[in-house]
C-alpha cells in the first residue's frame, strides 16, 4: 500500500523543472542534500541568497511524524491554535510508552491498560484533526516511516531525534520539537538554518562480521557528539551501493549522535528493491524515472572536497566491527582493542544483558544476521552467557522473522522476545534487578549510551555495536570477545570458533502487505470528541505563555551551573518520567534532576538563595518564580545533546526560567528554548563561564535594542558588593525575535489564526 501516493506523484511530476530552476540560479553541480532542500523552499525567490549554515531558510516538508512521547505536547499545542485539521500529511505512532519486561504479549497488554487514557487522547486527536494514528504494537515510528511512508527525494520532519533514519531511503528527514511540528501542522512554514554539508565517500565492500553499523560508529568516533552540527551527512560512492536500503538506514538513523541535522543516501537499485518489497511498486517506478534527479550530481562525487564543507572517505573493505562506549557514543573502539581498552579503563568484562533491535538495527537483514550467529552457536553445542533480548521494529518484521523461524532459534537459545516498541532504548525497560547501583556492563544494537539511559541505573556500562557482534558477544559473555580470532568452549570442552554471520537484505517472499495497528481518520469530525480525564496525573490542556515585556532582565539568581555534558536526559529524563509527557506541571518535576551542579558536583542539588539550603533543582526554580523571580541556567559546550524532546525546553520556561546561557548548543534543542520563549546565548569567550559564582545575581542587558547580530551584556553581580561584565552572542533573527517578544512561537500562530478567523 501506498500512502500520499498523489502528494508523490505530484512530487515527481515537478522535480525536473525544479531542478532546472535550482541550477540555474546557482550556477554549479549540486549535491542531492541541495537538490532536496532547494526543491522545498517555500519561496523559490530565497535561492541565491542562502549561505550555509548562517542563512535561515523556510521550507514546506512533504509529512510529519510523531511519536506517543512526543506527540501529546505537540497535540495539546496544536488544540491552542484552535485550527481544525491538520494541513500536511501527519502520523502518529505509539512505541515510546511500553515497558520492556517479561516479553511482548504480557508487556503490551500492561502498557494499554496503563497508559489508556494517553493512547484514547491520541486516537481521538489523530481522528479529529486528520492524523493517521499507528496503535501500540504496531512498530517503532521510524521503522514504521520506512516501511510505510519515506520516499526518495522527499523532506519530512519528525518529533523524534531519529527521524533521520528515513534517509536509508533518499528522504531528508529530521527531527524537530512538537513547536516545529505544530507550525506545519496549521499550515506555516518550517524555519531551518541552511545546513553545512558533509560528505562521506564509501569505498570498497563489507565482509565477515562487519556491517552497516560499524560504518556509523567509525564516523561517530571521527566527528564526536558535535561534530556533525549544523550539516547533513551525505553519502555516496561505490561503498554506499553495495549497502541494504535498511542498512543505509541504520547509518542515518545514528548520524544523530554525531549531531547532523540529518544524513541521506543516493537512490539505487537497494532502495528500489526495498520500495517493491514492501508493496510501494508504484513509488519504486516514479523514482526509478527520476533516478537523475535523486543523487548528487557526477561532478560533485567526482571532486567533492570542492562541493562538501567537509569530507571523508572510508574504505569498507578494511572496516572491523566496533564497540562504542561506555557512557557516550562517540567512544569508538576497534573490536581488536577492546581487550586493552578496558583493562585500561578497568570496565567490567562480564556482560550481564545482550539487547539487539530498537529503531536503529531491527531490519530483516539484522536479525537474519544475529539468527545465523544463534544458529552456529547452538549447532556448536555453545549457549548464551548473557540475558538476550530481541526488541522487533515492527509488527511486519516480527512476521516475517517468524516465518523465517528465527524468533524460534532466539527462543531456543533462552532469549527474551520485547515488544515491538523503543523499550529499553530509552529507559523503558524493568531489568527487575533490585539493586539500581550495582556496576555492570551490557551491550546493545541501540543508538545512545548515556549514562542512566536504558535502565536507570548510574553504574551500568553500556556499549552500543552491530545486532551480529551484540549476538557473539552475548554467546561469550565476555565484553572482550573478538569472533574474528577468539575460541569459545562448548558443553563438550572443546574450542570452537564462530562462524561469519550470514544474512539476506529482504525476505525471499515480500512483506506481509497486511498493515496491522493502523487507524484511519474519521470521516465525520462532528461526532469525535478530544478526550481528557478531568483531574488526569498524566493529560493537561496547555496555557499560553505570558508575553515578554520587560526592557531587561535583572537580578535573576542561578538556577544550576552545569557541569560537563548536560544532554537532554540530563535536562529531562524519560524512563518513568514518560508517564508524564502530556502534563507539564507534573513533568516539571524532573527538570534538570540528573545534570551535575558545578559548585558541589552533585545531582538534583543547589542553592536556594533565598533559604540557604540545598535543595531539589525543581524546587528551587518554583520557589525563585513564586517569589518574582526569574532564573538563569549555566551550561557548557553542546547544551541539550541527544534526544528531540521538547519537554526540555517547555519545563525552564513553565518554572520561571528566563534565560541559559552555555558555551553552545545543540541544535534541536537551541531550536525548542527559542520557540518556547526562553532567552538562549552563548559565551564570547568561554572562559567567562568560571566567572559565574554560586550566589550571583545576574542582569542580562541590552534587550531594548536586541536584533540579528547585535551582542548583549551579561552583569554578575557578586555577593562581596563587586561586579563584573561581558559580552555574549546570540543566533536570534528577525522573526526569532518575534518569538521571545510574543512568549513563544505559538502564541504567534494563536494570534494569527484569531486574526484570520
Amino acid at each position: 500500500m501506498s500512502f500520499d501516493i498523489d502528494i508523490i506523484k505530484s512530487f515527481y511530476q515537478s522535480l525536473p523543472e525544479k531542478i532546472d530552476e535550482i541550477r540555474k540560479y546557482l550556477g554549479r553541480p549540486l549535491t542531492l542534500s541541495e537538490k532536496i532542500l532547494y526543491s522545498h523552499l517555500a519561496e523559490k525567490s530565497h535561492i541565491t541568497r542562502i549561505n550555509r549554515g548562517s542563512d535561515y531558510a523556510d521550507f514546506a516538508p512533504d509529512r510529519i511524524a510523531m511519536q506517543d512521547a512526543t506527540a501529546q505536547m505537540a497535540l495539546l499545542q496544536f488544540i491552542v491554535t484552535e485550527k481544525e485539521r491538520v494541513s500536511v500529511p501527519s502520523s502518529v505512532h505509539c512505541d515510546h510508552l511500553i515497558t520492556g519486561r517479561s516479553g511482548a504479549e504480557s508487556d503490551l497488554k500492561s502498557a494499554l491498560e496503563i497508559n489508556r487514557e494517553v493512547y484514547e487522547f491520541l486516537s481521538s486527536a489523530c481522528s479529529k484533526y486528520d492524523i493517521g494514528f499507528w496503535k501500540p504494537g504496531a512498530g517503532i515510528i521510524h521503522q514504521v516511516i520506512l516501511e510505510n511512508y519515506a520516499f526518495p527525494g522527499g523532506l519530512m520532519i519528525g518529533t523524534d531525534s531519529h527521524t533521520p533514519t528515513a534517509g536509508g531511503l533518499g528522504m531528508l528527514a529530521i527531527g524537530v520539537g512538537g513547536a516545529d511540528a505544530v507550525d506545519v501542522m496549521t499550515g506555516m512554514s518550517w524555519e531551518l538554518k541552511f545546513p553545512g554539508l558533509i560528505g562521506v565517500k564509501l569505498t570498497g565492500k563489507l565482509n565477515g562480521w562487519s556491517s552497516a553499523k560499524d560504518i556509523i560508529l567509525k564516523l561517530t568516533g571521527m566527528l564526536t557528539v558535535k561534530g556533525g552540527t549544523g550539516s547533513i551527512i551525505e553519502y555516496f560512492g561505490e561503498g554506499a551501493e553495495s549497502l541494504s536500503c535498511t542498512g543505509k538506514a541504520t547509518i542515518c538513523n545514528m548520524g544523530a549522535e554525531t549531531g547532523a541535522t540529518c544524513s541521506v543516501f543516493s537512490f539505487d537499485k537497494s532502495m528500489s528493491d526495498y520500495l517493491s518489497s514492501t508493496d510501494r511498486m508504484e513509488v519504486a517506478e516514479l523514482a526509478c524515472s527520476h533516478r537523475d534527479h535523486l543523487t548528487g550530481d557526477h561532478e560533485v562525487y567526482a571532486n567533492p572536497a570542492l562541493y562538501f564543507d567537509k569530507y571523508y572517505e572510508i574504505n569498507l573493505s578494511s572496516l572491523e566491527p566496533y564497540i562504542n562506549g561506555p557512557f557516550t557514543p562517540d567512544r569508538a573502539i576497534p573490536i581488536s582493542q577492546m581487550k586493552r581498552e578496558a583493562e585500561k579503563h578497568g570496565w567490567p568484562v562480564k556482560v550481564d544483558a545482550g539487547l539487539i533491535g530498537s529503531c536503529t538495527n531491527s531490519s530483516y537483514e539484522d536479525i537474519s544476521r544475529a539468527a545465523s550467529v544463534v544458529k552456529n552457536a547452538l549447532s556448536e553445542k555453545l549457549s548464551l552467557r548473557s540475558e538476550f533480548i530481541i526488541i522487533p521494529g515492527s509488527e511486519r518484521i516480527k512476521a516475517i522473522a517468524e516465518d523465517a523461524g528465527f524468533m524460534d532459534l532466539f527462543r531456543k537459545a533462552g532469549g527474551k522476545i520485547f515488544a515491538n516498541a523503543c523499550g529499553p532504548c530509552i529507559g523503558q525497560w524493568n531489568r527487575n534487578d533490585s539493586n539500581n547501583t550495582r556496576i555492570n556492563t551490557i551491550i546493545h544494537s541501540f543508538n545512545r549510551n548515556f549514562s542512566k539511559r536504558a535502565d536507570g541505573n548510574p553504574n551500568t556500562h553500556a556499549f552500543v555495536a552491530s545486532p551480529e557482534i551484540v549476538t557473539a558477544i552475548s554467546v561469550a559473555g565476555d565484553l572482550t570477545f573478538n569472533p574474528m580470532e577468539d575460541l569459545l568452549i562448548n558443553s563438550d570442552g572443546e574450542k570452537m570458533k564462530l562462524t561469519e554471520p550470514e544474512g539476506q537484505a529482504l525476505p525471499q517472499h515480500d512483506f506481509n502487505e497486511l498493515i496491522n495497528g493502523y487507524q484511519k481518520p474519521s470521516f465525520d469530525k462532528t461526532k469525535v470528541e478530544i478526550k481528557i480525564s478531568p483531574g488526569s496525573e498524566r493529560l493537561q490542556l496547555i496555557r499560553p505563555f505570558n508575553e515578554f515585556n520587560e526592557p531587561d532582565f535583572h537580578n535573576m539568581p542561578v538556577l544550576i551551573k552545569v557541569k560537563g555534558k548536560c544532554t537532554t536526559d540530563h535536562i529531562s529524563m524519560a524512563g518513568v518520567w514518560l508517564k508524564y509527557r502530556g502534563h507539564l506541571e507534573n513533568i516539571s518535576d524532573n527538570y534538570m534532576i540528573g545534570a551535575i551542579n558545578y559548585f558541589n558536583e552533585k545531582t538534583d542539588s543547589v542553592l536556594n538563595l533565598l533559604s540557604g539550603k540545598y535543595e531539589p533543582v525543581p524546587q528551587v526554580a518554583r520557589c525563585y518564580r513564586d517569589n518574582g523571580f526569574g532564573s538563569i541556567v549555566i551550561g557548557e559546550d553542546n547544551f541539550g545533546e541527544g534526544s528531540s524532546r521538547e519537554h526540555a525546553a517547555m519545563e525552564p520556561r513553565f518554572l520561571g526560567v528566563k534565560a541559559i546561557l552555555a558555551k553552545s548548543f545543540a541544535r534541536i534543542h537551541e531550536t525548542n528554548l527559542k520557540k518556547q520563549g526562553v532567552l538562549i546565548m552563548t559565551f564570547a569567550y568561554s572562559a567567562d563561564y568560571e566567572k559565574i559564582r554560586e550566589d550571583d545575581r545576574i542582569d542580562i542587558i541590552g534587550l531594548e535594542r536586541f536584533s540579528h547580530g547585535s551582542q548583549l551584556n551579561v552583569r554578575l553581580n557578586h555577593k562581596d558588593g563587586t561586579d563584573e561584565e561581558f559580552h555574549v552572542d546570540h543566533s536570534y533573527n528577525k522573526k526569532q525575535i518575534l518569538w521571545l517578544k510574543a512568549g513563544s512561537a505559538l502564541n504567534i500562530i494563536r494570534k494569527n489564526h484569531k486574526h484570520n478567523g
